[in-house]
């Protein structure tokens, strides 16, 4: 048997990998974090299939299920919301598993930030104005932020910040952030991106607290950053006429399908 890590997107049900749709709909067992993941996507479980919402259990009740699993040889569906890759309490997981010598494998999915940026429909590097984009969030009660990973330590490189999991401190957020960026600079608030309830904010870092009105669940993403709603930026080399590639030289022209 396999334990299937399969990261479930965003929130809206479609989107999933078809590998993760599929992986889904071949496992007997499937667990899933109840609180994030959209109960639709339950939908690819086969007939019969044992679902648990792991919400409410913690880490050894869900090892219990999975080494019951791994006994009777029935391969497992491990439903996580957004991608695995960042703030998912897979790795935790993964060291008992690899304890345990039980197989596992791993499915990337959308994140969180990918579906804010799409709510946005903007891009978060631009031209002669930001190249990197930082994904982090503040200290919460499961778990304290390292010493040198402060916002404003970030804040100095320009980069656009994706803070998650921070809505509930946004005083904070902001003091530190103005320093660096300035009041004038953009700010959006993405709360559940891609859920039938999506709400969006725009406004500035000075005026952000004024415009948020009410505080979001934490749930809610802060993208901070100069690419945000900027228009005036270089375009791309990529697409230049002039720029050699290694797959169309300077010169060539571009060819279509016959007409028939």
């Amino acid at each position: 048997m396999t334990v299937h890590f399969i990261g479930a997107g965003p929130g809206a049900a479609d989107l999933i990998t078809l590998r993760g749709r599929d992986l889904i709909a071949a496992c007997p067992v499937c667990l899933y974090a109840g609180s994030l993941v959209p109960e639709a996507l339950l939908s690819h479980c086969p007939e019969g299939a044992q679902i648990v919402n792991t919400a409410p259990m913690s880490l050894d009740e869900i090892m219990e299920i999975i080494a019951k699993a791994h006994e009777n040889g029935h391969d497992v569906a491990r439903l996580h919301s957004g991608d695995l890759s960042v703030w998912s309490a897979m790795g935790e997981q993964l060291r008992r598993l690899r304890q345990l010598e039980i197989p596992y494998d791993v499915t990337p999915g959308v994140p969180s930030f990918a579906a804010a940026a799409a709510a946005l429909e903007t891009e978060l590097t631009l031209p002669g104005v930001v190249q990197s984009l930082v994904l982090t969030r503040t200290s919460g009660r499961a778990t304290a932020m390292p010493e040198n990973e402060t916002l404003a330590n970030f804040a100095r490189t320009g980069a656009t910040l994706a803070i998650h999991l921070s809505v509930h401190v946004l005083g904070k957020v902001i003091d530190e952030l103005t320093p660096h960026y300035g009041a004038d600079c953009p700010v959006a608030v993405v709360y559940r991106a891609t859920w039938p309830d999506e709400r969006v904010v725009r406004a500035t870092l000075g005026t952000l607290a004024h415009e948020l009105g009410e505080e979001l669940g934490r749930t809610a993403l802060i993208l901070v950053g100069h690419a945000l709603g900027n228009d005036d930026f270089e375009e791309s080399r990529l697409y230049a006429g002039d720029y050699d590639r290694r797959y169309r030289p300077v010169g060539t022209e571009p060819r279509f399908p016959e007409e028939k």
